[in-house]
């Protein structure tokens, strides 16, 4: 009996050592990368049928966790990309980007516009602070290549802005674009595109972060910059067929007035070729979780 007793304790003792040891692999495993926020996976109603007719119906998905980039890539962490690698975006390749020219209140192709000079070199460099632009979809795709990461889905980019299964907020913060008489995104103030008030600060991007972060701790989940997702643009329909040419962006941006795009919704869509790069339109990264 004592040596029966002997084995018991010590077998009890080797069991602890590998639970601690299992716990501890298991930390360092899912442990988050740096500047990602964890969002555990779950199902969600995805859609308004409400919105526009491409945000029709809602359906229901499921998710696994995944990991997201808690801000925009800013200009500065692009520029790293580029320093290591020596990638030329395809603005720079075409020699050419697109804006909106309120003058003439209209799009237009500028020259030498690029992610370092989104308005064309006669314009000041873009502040390493601010969200990247002028990058189209392979752009994008490369530099979350290239940071061992990965474009979001459109319906991870939903789920993380709707914080799960919310289907009662219409934005990623609440139901007002400004909460104690605070704004919460860089959005159009006045009527598009003749007047703008500016009231939130910024007549173009802003820093990243700037107004806040929603309760699973990510920034800019609605206006400043649209974000491209990793998907084809399709309708929510079953025999819908996507256009691999056609990215899926989300998010809205400084240029979202709410009477005509209110793009800034968790459930706005809006979409663009693959090659297109404009100065409103940006990214972030998402991450599986192993």
């Amino acid at each position: 009996m004592p040596l029966l007793s002997n084995i018991i304790k010590k077998t009890g003792k080797l069991f602890f050592a590998v639970l601690i040891l299992k716990m501890v692999y298991s930390f360092k495993i899912n442990e988050v990368p740096e500047e990602m926020m964890f969002i555990k996976g779950g199902k969600f109603l995805m859609g308004n049928n409400y919105g526009l007719e491409n945000e029709q119906p809602i359906h229901k998905v499921s998710l696994p966790d995944f990991y997201m980039d808690e801000h925009l890539v800013t200009v500065k962490q692009f520029a790293q990309f580029v320093n290591s690698t020596g990638y030329k975006t395809d603005a720079e390749k075409f020699g050419d980007a697109a804006i909106f020219n309120f003058t003439i209140n209209k799009w237009e192709l500028i020259d030498s516009a690029d992610w370092q000079f989104p308005l064309g070199r006669f314009f000041n460099h873009a502040p390493d602070d601010h969200p990247v632009t002028q990058v189209s979809w392979q752009d994008a795709k490369e530099y979350c290549k290239w940071a061992n990461k990965r474009l979001p889905t459109e319906a991870e980019w939903e789920y993380a802005a709707r914080q799960g299964n919310n289907t009662a907020n219409k934005y990623s913060w609440g139901n007002a674009l400004t909460v104690n008489e605070k704004f919460k995104a860089n959005v159009w103030q006045g009527s598009f595109p003749k007047n703008n008030t500016v009231a939130d600060g910024f007549y173009f991007t802003s820093p990243v972060g700037y107004f806040g972060k929603t309760k699973n701790g990510l920034s800019d989940m609605g206006g400043n910059v649209w974000q491209w997702c990793n998907d084809s643009f399709s309708i929510y329909s079953a025999d819908s067929i996507a256009d691999e040419f056609t990215k899926v962006l989300r998010g809205g941006s400084f240029l979202c007035d709410s009477t005509i795009c209110h793009g800034y919704r968790v459930s706005a869509r809006m979409y663009s070729t693959q090659e297109t790069a404009t100065f409103h339109v940006g990214f972030r990264c998402a991450k599986d979780v192993k």
